[in-house]
């Protein structure tokens, strides 16, 4: 099998797992990471047996393929560096921070005829997979993502954070265009929104409930969904489920839905790396990737929206106690 070169970029939380992973990979040749704090760099180069640099840059010519996990407001300028750089891509969820960005990564890896894969991971879990396979008309959407507290991730909020793996989900779930989006979201520990509650209404009557938080006392990743003649229920972290429908008794009954367990980040650099082989299309492009960030945005968009309509009513309500 041959070792495809590539390096890590950005040695924060996610570099550090994508250097892990691709240090086991027998497919990954890695070849260095990096970061402008050269003490983190060289930290993680040195535990996982590769170059530490501090620019970007130095990688053309040593390199087949990069993963950008920078902060997010930095993907675009580093992303499009490397693809015109011929380097394929990797690059961190969300794709970007605005829509404009996005679309200067996609032109770029088009115009280089370079790969553009995103890391949506959980396109990769098992149990995810599985689901898309059951599901045939999904009409109703019930999903919960929360997490602790914590510090990273701290320049976006909980949409672009955490729930946009489920937009994803939901997007790739549902053969038909979004009509409504209704959201709100507070922040709580940080500026931005720490937990929010959205409702998506499809043209083909289809309803997605969405909740996210990153400030609970428990980490849950739930999805269910309900379609013609059946229910599913997955969970994202013990990859198993159930699935509900109509027995010979008339009565409700539920199997168990059951996968090959595995890492997610080990299929997505996996499914990365075949596609850098064999030159095909990404399983998670960023044009996918795009459809996403733009559906959080205007999820954004109307959290703030219904944010001053709070602020307003509070406001009025403190002159009226005065």
């Amino acid at each position: 099998m041959r070792k495809i070169p590539i390096a890590v970029v950005g040695a924060g939380t996610f570099g550090w797992q994508h250097a892990r992973v691709l240090r086991a990979l027998p497919s990954a040749d890695l070849v260095a990471v990096v970061d402008t704090d050269r003490d983190r760099a060289e930290a993680v180069a040195r535990q996982f047996g590769c170059r530490a640099l501090t620019d970007y840059r130095e990688l053309g010519g040593q390199v087949e393929a990069a993963t950008v996990a920078v902060p997010t407001v930095e993907h675009s300028e580093v992303g499009v560096a490397l693809l015109e750089a011929g380097v394929d891509v990797l690059v961190e969820k969300p794709i970007a921070p605005d829509l404009g960005s996005a679309d200067a990564l996609i032109i770029a890896a088009r115009r280089r005829g370079r790969i553009l894969q995103a890391g949506h991971l959980e396109r990769f879990n098992p149990i995810v997979e599985k689901a898309q396979e059951i599901a045939t008309l999904p009409l109703f959407f019930e999903v919960h993502r929360l997490g602790t507290f914590s510090a990273r991730s701290l320049d976006v909020d909980v949409v672009l954070d955490l729930m946009i793996h489920d937009l994803d989900i939901v997007l790739s779930m549902v053969d038909s265009p979004l009509e409504n989006i209704e959201a709100t979201g507070l922040p709580i520990l940080s500026p931005k929104a720490d937990i929010s509650s959205v409702r998506l209404a499809f043209e083909n009557g289809c309803v997605a409930n969405l909740t996210a938080s990153r400030i609970s006392v428990e980490k849950i990743r739930k999805l269910r969904f309900f379609q013609p003649r059946q229910y599913v229920s997955i969970d994202y972290t013990s990859q198993d489920g159930v699935a509900g429908g109509i027995g010979p008794g008339g009565q409700l009954e539920y199997q168990p839905i059951t996968v090959e367990k595995a890492e997610p980040l080990f299929q997505q650099m996996e499914s990365f790396l075949a596609a850098v082989e064999t030159r095909g299309a990404a399983r998670v492009s960023g044009q996918d990737a795009r459809t996403a960030l733009d559906v959080a945005l205007r999820i954004i968009e109307e959290m703030e929206r219904h944010s001053h309509i709070v602020q307003a009513t509070v406001a009025a309500r403190q002159t009226d106690a005065e």
